[in-house]
This record gives structure tokens, C-alpha cells and sequence, in this order.
């Protein structure tokens, strides 16, 4: 006999026999589970794998790159996006289009979204806007929904969630609720297939986590605190736990942190990376997060992972193709997917 609903713990995991996926519990509701990852892998790899793609830059620029996450290696060309971008929103994606939503042209801040399809390579294109020009937001996504919160805005930050549909694309519409202040510079793509969270950014400086249901369009709830108040906190994770990157404080740290994502509670700490720098951007896969570029204050190029399941020091990864920071980084196999 099954259990009742309100006696199974939340991250609970069953077979369901019917449909023979597993499946776990959250929020009230079973989920199917992903064991599996699309193969992209490049021929010149040993291990095939999931792919993370990076793109735009400051300086401004609309090259974008990519990995094969489960393998180590530079990064290799994949095209460009239609405009010079500087900071767009991070980790909007699912598991066959990456978008890269909003950023800077300055000064203007833009509204609309660029979209490539990861099993190929090339130029991006334009295929939807946002609600309102801006930059340095969090994206979020849970592979059918795109989200963006927040951000720097013309005129002032914004508080503001937007979402979109990644397979149809076309112009976002307003969540409806909105952060709990306004501000730029937050951090993005850490979800769950359920939950999305934004966290860190500056108005000034704060150490908020909040999450959303991204099935839904309902509250903005708070999920605790980062150990320190920073901005431009990069991140990634699976669809269990969510590890935050650097933020931009000065001196820059190599400090990260992390979190349950199923739980509420404030980020521990995991381990360091490689360099201490920030404005880096983060792809995963439901093993591996890679930290792709940054600020060191010199532009840098550096890529370092990380084993997600466990907790210790990155390690190098390889360079990108050009140093950089303010990038985006997408994949088609992160935690929400």
C-alpha cells in the first residue's frame, strides 16, 4: 500500500511501474527523473557527454563557445550572437535550445532574446523580447518555461519576473509577482525541475536566496542566505543540489557554496575554485558544473569543475577561446531539465 500524500518526505523515489520512469516527490506532486543526457560530444573526446554553451562578453562581444562538460579540453567556437552582449540573463535552456535573454549594448539595455540549438553549431538568432530592456539578470528555466528576474533596467533596477514558453519563443509576459527588491547583478540558473533560485545581486550588495515554482506563476518566497553579500554570483547545479560561485567583493574570493534544493536553509560551504575571480559564468550537467571566465581583475579565460555530488576544490577544465567576463552560459542538461 502507498503512503498517503502528506506522509511522504519531500526528495522521496519510486519506480512508478506504470509508465517504468522513476520518479521523485516535491512540492505535493511526483516528477519523472532524467538519468539520462543528450550525446554531443566532439569526436576529438574520449567521453561523449552533455554540452554547456557560452556566450557574450565584456568587452562587449558576440562570441559564443562551447564544451562538452562531461570531458576536459578548451573550449571550441560555435558562432555568434546577433549583437555585441555584455551580461546577459544565465541558464535559460532546455534540453535542445539555449537562449541568451536581455544584456548591455552601452548603454542601452536590450530586450530582446537570442536562441541556438545545441545539437549544432552556429550564428544565433533573434526570437523573442523581453518585457523590458535589461541586463544582468537571473535566468532560470525547468526546460519548458524561460525566466528572468530582476536585473538593471533604463530607468533603475528591476524587480520585475518575466517567463516565456523556450519552445515557441515570442514576447515574454510578466510572472506577476516580483522579487522582494529591486536590483542588478543576481545570480541564476540553479533549479530543480520545480523550483528556480535568484539569489545575491546589489541594491547595494545583499546575501538573499528566494525561489519560485516555475510550473506556476504564484509568490516569491525567501529560501535563506548566501554566507556573504555579494553580486554577480554564477552558479549550476542538478536537479538536487545548487552551488553558488564567486561574488564580486573585493578582494575577489574563491569561495563557493551550496545548497539542497528541495529544502529551504542557508548555503554551506563547498570548496574553492581554481582562481579567485567573479562576473564568471556557470554551465552543468547532473554530475559537473564548470566555471567558464571572469574577473581576476585581469579578463580571464580560465574554465575549473567540479564534481557536483560531492564537496572539495574545483580543478582545471581547460581556457576558453577568449578571455572574458560578463558571459552566459546555457547547456542542455542542467538541473531543471
Amino acid at each position: 500500500m502507498s503512503l498517503p500524500p502528506s506522509e511522504i518526505p519531500q526528495g522521496a523515489i519510486r519506480f512508478n511501474t506504470d509508465s517504468q520512469k522513476l520518479e521523485f516527490y516535491a512540492q505535493g506532486e511526483w516528477w519523472n527523473m532524467v538519468t539520462d543526457t543528450p550525446n554531443l560530444g566532439r569526436g576529438a573526446d574520449t567521453t561523449a557527454g552533455p554540452r554547456g554553451v557560452m556566450g557574450g562578453s565584456t568587452p562587449q562581444a558576440d562570441h559564443i563557445d562551447y564544451i562538452n562538460i562531461a570531458s576536459t579540453g578548451d573550449a571550441i567556437d560555435f558562432g555568434d550572437l546577433t549583437g555585441n552582449e555584455s551580461v546577459p540573463a544565465q541558464g535559460v535552456s532546455s534540453s535542445t535550445r539555449g537562449t541568451f535573454p536581455g544584456g548591455s549594448q552601452f548603454p542601452a539595455r536590450q530586450t530582446g532574446i537570442d536562441r541556438i540549438t545545441f545539437a549544432s553549431t552556429g550564428d544565433a538568432v533573434e526570437y523573442g523580447n523581453l518585457t523590458v530592456g535589461r541586463a544582468e539578470s537571473a535566468g532560470i528555466s525547468n526546460g519548458t518555461r524561460g525566466i528572468v528576474a530582476g536585473g538593471s533596467a533604463t530607468p533603475g533596477d528591476s524587480n520585475e519576473i518575466d517567463y516565456w514558453t523556450i519552445a515557441s519563443g515570442g514576447t515574454a509576459v510578466d510572472w506577476g509577482v516580483n522579487l522582494s527588491d529591486a536590483r542588478e547583478r543576481i545570480g541564476g540558473a540553479v533549479n530543480s525541475t520545480t523550483r528556480g533560485l535568484v539569489y545575491g545581486g546589489q541594491s547595494p550588495y545583499v546575501n538573499t536566496i528566494e525561489f519560485i515554482t516555475m510550473a506556476t506563476i504564484g509568490n516569491v518566497t525567501d529560501f535563506g542566505d548566501l554566507p556573504v553579500a555579494g553580486q554577480n554570483v554564477s552558479g549550476g547545479g542538478n536537479v538536487t543540489r545548487g552551488i553558488f560561485s564567486t561574488s564580486e567583493t573585493s578582494p575577489f574570493s574563491k569561495a563557493t557554496s551550496y545548497v539542497t534544493i528541495a529544502t529551504t536553509g542557508n548555503a554551506a560551504d563547498f570548496g574553492d575554485l581554481t582562481v579567485a575571480r567573479a562576473l564568471t559564468a556557470g554551465v552543468s550537467s547532473p554530475t559537473r558544473l564548470v566555471i567558464c571566465g571572469g574577473l581576476t581583475p585581469a579578463l580571464s579565460g580560465v574554465m575549473d569543475y567540479t564534481n557536483i555530488l560531492t564537496q572539495g576544490n574545483f580543478v582545471d577544465f581547460g581556457d576558453l577561446s577568449v578571455s572574458r567576463y560578463g558571459l552566459a552560459g546555457v547547456s542542455n542538461a542542467h538541473g531543471g531539465l
